[in-house]
């Protein structure tokens, strides 16, 4: 039967723009109206449309103007001098809270509070410790003080709520640190960047009982940038600069719970500038701020409410650019960044379970030698690794699979010989079931914890190949080439086998399985044993690092051939991975240098979705 697209075609869409992941991706800057005068670390509230601008660090100090979404008018002064900050939901309610107090108060920080109706400003409840330079956010009836600088005290930790009557202290950050940015509403927000450094890229996460260290930015703020956000999983930074060094920066980043990307640039750079505390990262606002010098300037962030999703696959033609493209997964332009650390330094963990952002890492060789056989498991979700229950048998170079961190298999390894142990985790304790039929170690494994694969592995470099059911392994074809330490990525039914050692030396080939028998195909271009994989299936597949030396090359397959791509940082072999996707796993520990040296250190692979031009050749 013919087919449909056959008989009549397909449409290409036109579209105007290239296709974005998200709304805040599409965002820009453009310029709004000038402030009347120039509010260089100063107090800002409200959003794109009724935003407040309150005090200055240079007379007159206690000017306030508000702002209609295109000009800025004068009203009534706040009561205290000199450098404020707070927040609000918009022109007619907001808090200025603290501040350097200006000439009037020696410029010595004070505990003032203001609160704005509208019409007037008030004082309210006084905060606990004089504070300037803090962060903050929420409303004039429930909001966060963060962290400052007290003038010859430092930097301190600590945080006060606001219930709209007083201000009562809650936990501290974990790093006391002044003119960080800020944003979210009570009970979530994020603080990050800062001074004193080496604090000018921390994030810190704030749930409305504590706070947690979350991916850091990009580029570092120690010095006001601009901010905006609703919580603690979305949100916008702009500006700033790093500290020490002075250089005014306009890069503008954003914040979806995660991690930081970086969007847009302002049009001037600046630091110490007032934002819309209350905006969103669809909506938003800086202005004045010195570039230097001080700036009356104001730029309006803009996202747009309806644009078209990316999705691989995609094919379209973009009539602005006047071209076909389509969307790929770019392996070409990923790239390996620092990840959360393990809490023990070991090797010897063949594979992994889950995802790069709700892994599993299991057992291994810790510090003390060769006898140091970990039982010892670890869950990280992408930001940190947390400590959970114990394997029943520790043991060393053992393997590791399943799709998730609450489902997975760990299988054989070495305790005092060979082992043939098989242990299933449930999300909260490892059971025993069935044994492999061939006891080994250093051998490797793919799929999820009811059908998965186990090959290769020593003593003897045995290419022995198994399938797992949920309960029992059972022998299948063999490797064409018998190996010990290989590498891998896929499914049960689906599996790529790469690298390790036969005949004592380092091995280049690559067999790819179809649920019956191995298949020789296209060898690596660097060889290696104890590589990491990862891979959906034996189509797409990255294999990295590995001995000796302790290598940092990265390879991608795409179901013909290898291609080397970006390396990873440090260079090292028989680590952790979650090895369930090529374009997005991690490496945790693992060995490195000469002579070995076990690391605990974690690092992130990411390759993204991109429109790419379609060229004739």
């Amino acid at each position: 039967m013919a087919k449909y697209s056959d008989i009549k075609g397909f449409t290409v869409q036109t579209l105007s723009t290239d296709t974005i992941a998200s709304q805040v991706l599409g965002g820009s800057w453009s310029s709004g109206g000038s402030s009347n005068t120039d509010h260089g670390n100063a107090g800002g509230a409200g959003t794109q449309t009724s935003a407040l601008a309150y005090g200055a660090e240079s007379s007159p100090y206690v000017q306030v103007e508000e702002y209609n979404g295109s000009a800025w008018s004068e009203i009534a002064e706040c009561n205290v001098q000199g450098s404020r900050h707070g927040f609000g939901a918009n022109a007619e309610a907001a808090l200025a809270t603290g501040g350097s107090g200006g000439p009037a108060a020696g410029n010595t920080g004070v505990v003032n509070v203001e609160s704005w109706d509208g019409s007037s400003w008030t004082e309210v409840g006084d905060l606990n410790t004089k504070r300037e330079g803090h962060g903050g956010f929420g409303t004039y009836t429930a909001g966060l003080v963060v962290s400052g600088l007290v003038r010859g005290t430092g930097y301190p930790a600590d945080v006060e709520s606001w219930d709209g009557t007083s201000w009562t202290e809650v936990n501290n950050v974990n790093q006391g640190r002044g003119t960080g940015s800020s944003f979210g509403l009570q009970p979530s927000g994020i603080f990050c960047g800062g001074q004193p450094a080496p604090a000018n890229n921390l994030t810190e996460s704030w749930d409305g009982t504590s706070w947690t260290e979350v991916a850091d930015l990009n580029t570092n703020r120690g010095r006001w940038g601009g901010f905006f956000g609703s919580s603690n999983s979305s949100g916008l930074v702009c500006g700033g600069y790093p500290g020490p060094s002075t250089t005014v920066q306009a890069q503008t980043e954003t914040w979806d719970g995660t991690s930081w990307t970086e969007v847009a640039d302002l049009g001037t750079a600046r630091y110490d500038q007032i934002s819309s505390t209350n905006g969103s990262t669809a909506s938003g606002l800086v202005n004045s701020g010195f570039t230097p010098p001080g700036s009356t300037v104001t730029e309006e962030w803009d996202a747009p409410a309806v644009f078209n999703q990316i999705q691989e696959g995609q094919l379209f033609f973009n009539s602005t650019a006047n071209a076909f493209k389509e969307t790929i997964t770019d392996f070409p332009a990923a790239t390996w960044a620092s990840g959360g650390s393990l809490n023990t330094a070991r090797d010897g963990m063949l594979g992994g379970a889950g995802t790069q952002t709700a892994g599993q890492v299991v057992g291994g060789r810790g510090p003390s030698g060769p006898g140091d056989n970990q039982a010892v498991n670890e869950l990280y979700d992408g930001t940190s690794f947390t400590e959970s229950a114990d394997l029943n048998t520790a043991r060393r170079f053992l393997t590791t699979f399943g799709a998730t961190n609450t489902a997975s298999v760990t299988a054989g390894g070495y305790t005092t010989t060979e082992s043939a142990d098989t242990e299933t985790w449930d999300g909260s304790s490892f059971t025993e079931s069935g044994n492999l039929n061939n006891a080994r170690y250093q051998l490797y494994s793919s799929g999820t914890s009811t059908a998965g694969l186990a090959f290769s592995g020593d003593p003897g470099n045995v290419g022995y190949t198994e399938t797992w059911n949920g309960s029992a392994w059972t022998e299948v074809a063999d490797l064409n080439t018998g190996r010990g330490t290989a590498g891998g990525c896929g499914t049960q039914t689906s599996t790529l086998a790469f690298g390790g050692v036969a005949g004592g030396s380092e091995r280049d080939e690559t067999e790819s399985w179809d649920g019956t028998s191995w298949t020789e195909v296209s060898d690596l271009n660097t060889a290696r044993e104890k590589p990491g994989g990862s891979g959906a299936s034996a189509d797409v597949c990255l294999a990295f690092g590995g001995d000796p030396p302790r290598t940092v090359n990265t390879e991608f397959w795409n179901g013909t051939s290898w291609t080397e791509v970006n390396n990873l940082s440090t260079g090292r072999g028989s680590g952790g991975t979650s090895h369930n996707s090529a374009s997005a796993t991690f490496l945790a520990g693992g060995r490195t240098g000469t002579p070995l040296t076990l690391t605990a250190n974690t690092e992130e692979w990411t390759a993204d979705l991109a429109n790419k031009t379609i060229t004739a050749s």
